[in-house]
């Protein structure tokens, strides 16, 4: 028999263009389910329809692998081992199934399994299943064959920065440190790509060696002085001059955990985010305590709107480790795109007071409470965040931004202004701000030949930003400038054609250059384009149908504001 390989990557097609199962109604339905909740990344609710469609068509490939495939998404290797095997059994050769076998045979160190279906070609794929290999012969106690594995895999083209790494890190799994620090430092092997978790492991090796100065001037040119808790964790320890056990690699399981925590990272432009989710739950599962996997996986069912199993994810961070800081502002994160704001809040304001000295757990409690339209309270909360940053730290200009919002949304344009000129002192040029700014003086009619540079600025950092292109052909219309505005109104409304906002200004501009019946056919795109639930503040529909019934220039006679006329006319 032909063994038939299937791929993750594939799925949705598959199961869109399988015929039902010819079975009970009942079995039917919960194929047509399966599909629906395969389509919609909802993992727990295809795994359970899945599994009812295979009562009915146990046989069925691809069915099976959809099956295998929800359960490993959901982190239930359990469940997934089982279906996986009956997939192998029948000589289909299928990535997911071989993920939750081969994460089986890791965790029973079941060594000698593993490399028999690897040189059986029944691994994960070419860009795994080298190193697989190499960790599968350094859980056998086979050194010499798991270094020679690891400069295989690193003589393959785009393959060496990965196997140089793994290969430090099964070095100094069993104690040479010396020989890993010269992979680390690119003394041997070549150079190698600095990453977060290499660097960490590196300054790890080097405390071993008794050189802690040097992990310790390591990790500031790495990281520079703006360090996360963790990170901040490791220098203070390398500070006390004691050495540091190495903790990245403890066995050959860890380092196969690695292995798919590595290679799901690299692989995500690439093949998406499912599929890397895939590759996260398995170095979970090797290695529990691999909070980086954890949080990573979470990244990802967050990116595919999952955001219940992705709260779930971030809830396991232990409270005792460096990163629940971070896994907090995760979870808080997607409890609010969950519509669950008032959890969301709860949970930052806990985080507040159990990690006060953080300043990104302000800034982020006052972009909850901004987005909430809770000006006051965003503006407490970045003034926290403001009185702990170091001067002319990276984010601060930020914070200054997000806070200048706040005040002008509670009338406090001095303060406003004065915020948002500090976040240009820290980041001269950023077109945010920039157009923020300008736009902000257009409005209340001030400094209009400053705003009009500010927004020249920003739309040339910008060129195909609708907001700050509007921006430019809103301050020309407001300078009397209106044949000029035209043009970037058009363009404005051509990156954003449904922003009611846009579509507001543009009628306005149209109506100052005599273009009555378009401007009119823009105020009511402009109307039928507002959120009835949620409509913006920067937008009055009773206002555009004013503009509609008797034409803007009544409007503004109505409402006692200068008339339209064109720059030039009063000479």
């Amino acid at each position: 028999m032909t063994a038939k390989t299937f791929f993750p990557l594939a799925f949705a097609a598959l199961v869109t263009a399988l015929p039902a199962p010819a079975a009970t109604d009942e079995s039917v339905g919960s194929y047509l389910a399966a599909r629906q909740a395969r389509y919609n990344h909802d993992f727990a609710a295809a795994a359970e329809y899945f599994t009812n469609a295979l009562a009915a068509d146990p046989s069925n490939p691809v069915i099976l692998e959809s099956t295998a495939l929800a359960y490993l998404a959901l982190g239930d290797i359990a469940r997934a081992l089982p279906v996986a095997r009956k997939i192998e059994a029948a000589d289909l050769r299928s990535q997911v199934a071989h993920m939750a076998t081969i994460a089986d045979e890791a965790q029973r160190g079941a060594w000698d399994e593993l490399l028999e279906r690897l040189s059986d070609d029944r691994g994960v794929g070419a860009l795994a299943d080298g190193l697989l290999t190499a960790w599968a012969h350094l859980g056998q106690g086979d050194m010499d064959k798991a270094l020679a594995a690891f400069d295989e895999v690193a003589g393959q083209r785009g393959l060496h920065g990965f196997a140089i790494y793994h290969k430090a890190l099964a070095l100094a799994s069993v104690g040479d440190f010396e020989t890993a620090e010269k992979i680390f430092s690119g003394e041997a092997d070549g150079p190698m790509q600095r990453t977060r978790r290499g660097t960490m492991a590196w300054a790890e090796v080097l405390s071993q060696l008794g050189r802690n100065d040097e992990a310790i001037a390591l990790m500031d040119e790495a990281f520079g002085a703006d360090l996360d808790p963790e990170l901040e964790e490791l220098r203070d320890r390398l500070e006390t001059d004691e050495p540091i056990p190495f903790t990245r690699i403890s066995g050959a399981a860890d380092g196969i955990a690695e292995v798919f925590f590595s290679l799901g990272r690299a692989l995500v432009s690439d093949t998406g985010e499912e599929y890397s989710l895939l590759y996260a739950r398995v170095a979970e599962h090797l290695k529990p305590a691999h909070v980086d996997a954890t949080i990573f996986a979470a990244e990802m069912l967050e990116a595919l709107d999952r955001y219940e199993l992705a709260t779930e994810a971030y809830r396991r961070v232990p409270r005792d480790h460096p990163s629940f800081a971070a896994a907090e502002l995760g979870r808080a994160e997607t409890l609010r795109r969950a519509g669950k704001t008032d959890a969301a809040v709860e949970v930052l304001e806990q985080l507040a007071q159990s990690h006060p000295h953080l300043p990104m757990v302000h800034v982020s409690a006052g972009d909850l409470f901004r987005q909430l339209e809770r000006f006051g309270e965003a503006v407490e909360a970045y003034d926290e965040a403001v009185a702990l940053y170091q001067e002319r730290d990276a984010d601060q200009w930020f914070v200054h931004y997000a806070r200048g919002i706040s005040h002008e949304r509670l009338g406090q344009w001095p303060r406003a202004e004065a915020d948002f000129r500090r976040a240009l002192e820290l980041n001269p040029g950023q077109p945010q701000v920039l157009n923020y700014l300008g736009y902000s003086l257009v409005e209340k009619r001030e400094k209009l030949d400053e705003a009009l540079d500010m927004i020249e600025r920003a739309v040339a950092a910008r060129p195909d930003s609708g907001y700050i292109v509007d921006s430019l052909g809103w301050v020309l219309y407001r300078l009397g400038r209106y044949e000029e505005a035209v043009g970037h109104m058009e363009r404005a409304a051509e990156l954003l054609p449904v922003d009611p906002v846009i579509n507001d200004h543009l009628g306005d501009v149209l109506w100052a250059v005599g273009r009555y019946t378009e401007a009119e056919f823009q105020w009511k795109r402009a109307l039928s384009f507002v959120d009835k639930e949620n409509p913006s503040p920067d937008i009055d529909p009773d206002r555009i149908r004013r503009k509609i019934e008797v034409g803007l220039d009544q409007v503004l006679a109505e409402e006692g504001a200068d008339p339209l006329e064109v720059a030039g006319d009063g000479d």
